[in-house]
């Protein structure tokens, strides 16, 4: 049905929490890369609307630190559009610390937990392979 995929890939050894949390600001670089990929706003029998979701499905994969360097490096290789997530991110408090701490990093030495992208699916398909469905 969608000529695109959307894929947030979380790394393997975090915690619950951790992996909850990652793949909900994931999405959120997904939807603010793209406006057009929200929908219309939803709402129930008795009249309370809603917010928009994203348009389309997605899969969340996982793998370790060692997978997650190499699908970084496809995606950039490709020039795919990424949402990143690092370990020093648990530790700041809002969107400015964030991209703070980010910038510290040479793009090798990312010390990575999370990424997402849409694009082809089967550009996503070649960028996330090794990955495994999350449980």
């Amino acid at each position: 049905m969608f000529d695109t995929k959307v894929a947030i890939i979380v790394r393997d050894d975090l915690l619950a929490w951790q992996k909850l949390n990652v793949t909900a600001f994931l999405t959120s670089g997904v939807v603010g890369g793209d406006a057009a990929l929200l929908g219309e706003p939803y709402e129930d029998a008795s009249g309370v609307a809603y917010s928009p979701l994203l348009i389309q499905p997605m899969i969340v994969l996982t793998t370790d630190g060692a997978g997650l360097k190499k699908i970084h490096e496809r995606a950039l290789n490709r020039g795919a559009r990424l949402a990143v997530y690092i370990e020093d991110m648990f530790a700041t408090g809002h969107d400015a610390a964030n991209r703070a701490t980010v910038r510290q990093y040479a793009t090798a030495d990312l010390p990575l937990v999370g990424l997402a992208l849409r694009d082809d699916r089967k550009t996503v398909d070649k960028i996330t392979k090794g990955a495994k469905m999350h449980p």
